[in-house]
């Protein structure tokens, strides 16, 4: 649900309507990428300075209950949420705090290992896996 007519029309049956506050949750969170309510709040704010937290909880509790946006937890801080674009798993760094993603197809084969030995359905797309980056491991080395 991508297209904003039909977002406009799935809010409209429910009785709803897209308000400027969730539009511009929706379009912070598109341009941060993974973001924390509070980061999203900044951001609005930049905007709409009157937009409290609350108001980007509540949004983005709206968005994520019409497949619009997904949160996850990279660590023992708050959810991050993105744009549900394409299903991936993120990979976060634990030194620096990047997050980068990969294709949920990248943990196929420990997907059927754990369904084939243990009964256990893997929802890929809700997982974090935490390491050290490319650039931290470079600068160990050095």
């Amino acid at each position: 649900m991508s297209d904003q007519g039909s977002l406009r029309s799935t809010l409209h049956q429910r009785g709803m309507r897209m308000t400027p506050q969730r539009q511009l949750v929706l379009d912070a969170v598109r341009e941060l990428g993974h973001a924390t309510p509070e980061q999203v709040c900044r951001k609005v704010q930049g905007t709409a300075s009157t937009v409290n937290i609350t108001t980007v909880y509540r949004a983005l509790d709206l968005l994520e209950e019409l497949g619009l946006v997904r949160h996850t937890h990279l660590g023992h801080g708050a959810p991050t949420y993105s744009v549900e674009e394409h299903e991936h798993v993120h990979l976060a760094c634990h030194r620096c705090g990047e997050i980068d993603e990969v294709p949920t197809e990248t943990l196929d084969a420990l997907a059927e290992q754990l369904r084939r030995e243990r009964g256990f359905e893997l929802d890929a797309t809700h997982l974090a896996l935490s390491g050290v980056c490319r650039s931290c491991r470079a600068t160990e080395v050095d």
